[in-house]
């Protein structure tokens, strides 16, 4: 094995590891077991565990946000870009279900790996420019854009890791259902809502 394919076997190994056990249930010693090599070669490739996490974590961050951004940007109806963003998002977890899980799990190297909700941030980011556009366009104020997008994209994210254990029903017919929600709230805004007994909604 090359110096390049064992460290791709390293990691695939410890992926599979690191989403059934987590990154404080997954050691060295197993990996390595695993791997049919001894603990020094972990080390040597990875430096240990932490440095392992972190490129199976940024591996699985860049993958995602290029899915979920594609579906974003290719334009379009406003509903087709909530849509393809819903089934980007379910169609990810369908085939890396151990990245995902590696994703949404805590753990203490995170913070310098990037997280999942550092992820969802930028894509709700990303959200609240088509929605400001929107909003312009139906005249709504733009500056609630961002609070929109939050709840949209944690809408779906929150769904997603929902579906990550459930499975059922299929993706196709998950996304119909966040998007009957989403679209049809947001279609039906009001300019200034308020909550029912403080005012009369307009």
């Amino acid at each position: 094995m090359t110096a390049s394919q064992r460290r791709e076997q390293l990691l695939a190994v410890s992926r599979e590891l690191f989403a059934a056990k987590g990154f404080e249930g997954t050691s060295v010693e197993e990996i390595a077991s695993r791997a049919k090599v001894s603990k020094p070669v972990v080390y040597e490739h990875f430096g240990g565990k932490e440095g392992m996490y972190a490129v199976i974590v940024d591996r699985e961050l860049q993958q995602l946000l290029a899915a979920l951004s594609g579906a974003l940007e290719t334009g379009g109806h406003p509903k087709r870009i909530v849509e393809r963003t819903a089934l980007a998002l379910l169609e990810y977890i369908e085939l890396n279900t151990d990245g995902f899980r590696i994703l949404v799990r805590d753990s203490p190297v995170a913070q310098a790996t990037g997280t999942f909700s550092s992820l969802i941030g930028d894509v709700a980011t990303q959200v609240e420019h088509l929605l400001a556009d929107q909003f312009r366009r139906r005249g709504l104020p733009t500056d609630t854009a961002p609070i929109y997008a939050q709840m949209l994209v944690g809408m779906i994210a929150l769904t997603g890791q929902w579906w990550l254990e459930a499975r059922t029903p299929d993706r196709e017919t998950v996304a119909a259902h966040l998007v009957n929600l989403a679209w049809n709230g947001l279609s039906a805004m009001e300019k200034s809502p308020h909550l029912t007994g403080s005012r009369t909604p307009e």
